[in-house]
């Protein structure tokens, strides 16, 4: 009952689909499926994505990876803990500096990983259902031009929103 009160309200606004609306229900979701299927494999979806990044960027540092996750280090200290004790990842010291962990996949992460990206692949596929290339194409620019415009504004508000430097 709750969706059909949701379409409504958003179909009395106007009778075109609220983008935005429509990207928030799509990226919950989204997570929602990712979260099941990560689970399926014994691990979160934020394990997942950890996985995919060291991949996909072999030795980045704990604080490098909870920026590109915009979480906290401590989140991600916890998340790599997990993953270590599932002998997937290790810790290894910066040469150039001691207080710093590089990230590296373990070979026990290699079959769950490929599994992961055949999920990946699933999920775009059952998302992507009934478009043509043409049209998949519009869609991800069209995406990545309105994540642009929100960072820009985030920035430009943050910018506002700090104290003016006196002359």
């Amino acid at each position: 009952m709750q969706l059909k009160i949701t379409l409504l309200i958003i179909c009395v606004v106007s009778d075109q689909p609220d983008v935005l609306f429509l990207l928030h229900d799509l990226a919950r979701m989204l997570r929602l499926d990712a979260d099941r299927r990560a689970g399926c494999h014994g691990l979160t979806r934020a394990q997942w994505v950890i996985l995919f990044w060291l991949d996909r960027q072999p030795g980045l540092s704990q604080k490098e990876l909870a920026e590109i996750l915009e979480v906290e280090p401590i989140t991600v200290a916890r998340l790599i803990d997990r993953l270590e004790e599932h002998g997937m990842v290790e810790r290894r010291a910066d040469p150039g500096d001691r207080r710093v962990w590089r990230l590296h996949l373990l070979a026990p992460a290699r079959p769950v990983l490929d599994a992961l990206m055949e999920e990946r692949a699933s999920l775009v596929a059952h998302t992507t259902m009934g478009l043509d290339g043409k049209t998949i194409a519009i869609v991800g620019a069209a995406l990545a031009r309105m994540k642009v415009n929100v960072v820009a504004g985030l920035r430009e508000r943050e910018r506002q929103l700090m104290p003016q430097e006196t002359a």
